[in-house]
């Protein structure tokens, strides 16, 4: 699974504690890699880290709270730091199966010859999982239009897909500026960054 460590806009303190967070993780769990960094202000700080791992991680989605003097800002007040951890939420591509589309036939008016209106040499191609159509009349044939509309369901799903990834990643993009401060999921304290809530 992958889940993504965010800073969710905060400061350098925050970004810090994403590059600790997700070491910290990195150390915890057996096959567990950084995938995806977003560099922030200062080495050893991410807006963003996507962690890659074989273990599931839901159980970490929320803020994490990090306590500690701002080591940029000696005499900066703030102690209390959030990050917040979300799973990566996939799209899964939807595969063409040939078995569930279903082909109608109806009588064309398009160009056909004597066909027109005579016998049905329309097509229309329905993938029944997701309900989408595609229609020709473009040729005489009805074998050929049942090839045609065959490829304009494809070019439609292909979109559908598209359109799912981009949806997806948005929503992904989205969670990265969200931080719930409070009831966090775990809480780190100093430099060393040292669980304090096992």
């Amino acid at each position: 699974m992958e889940i993504q460590i965010s800073s969710g806009q905060g400061p350098a303190e925050c970004e810090l504690a994403v590059g600790k967070f997700a070491a910290a993780l990195c150390g915890e769990f057996d096959n567990t890699v950084i995938k995806q960094t977003s560099a922030g202000v200062y080495d050893g700080c991410y807006r963003s880290v996507i962690i890659e791992s074989e273990h599931d991680l839901n159980f970490l989605e929320g803020s994490v709270k990090w306590i500690c003097q701002s080591p940029f800002r000696p005499n900066h007040k703030r102690k209390n730091w959030f990050i917040d951890v979300s799973p990566i939420k996939k799209h899964n591509d939807t595969e063409l199966d040939g078995s569930q589309i279903r082909f109608d036939t109806f009588r064309s008016g398009g160009k056909g010859g004597q066909n027109v209106n005579k016998v049905e040499t329309g097509v229309r191609a329905t993938y029944e999982p997701l309900g989408l159509s595609a229609v020709s009349t473009d040729e005489r044939s009805q074998y050929m239009n049942r090839k045609i509309s065959e490829e304009r369901l494809r070019a439609l799903i292909a979109e559908y897909n598209r359109d799912g990834r981009r949806e997806t990643d948005h929503t992904n993009w989205l969670e990265h500026s969200r931080i719930v401060r409070g009831n966090a999921v775990r809480v780190y304290e100093g430099l060393e960054f040292i669980q304090k809530n096992k």
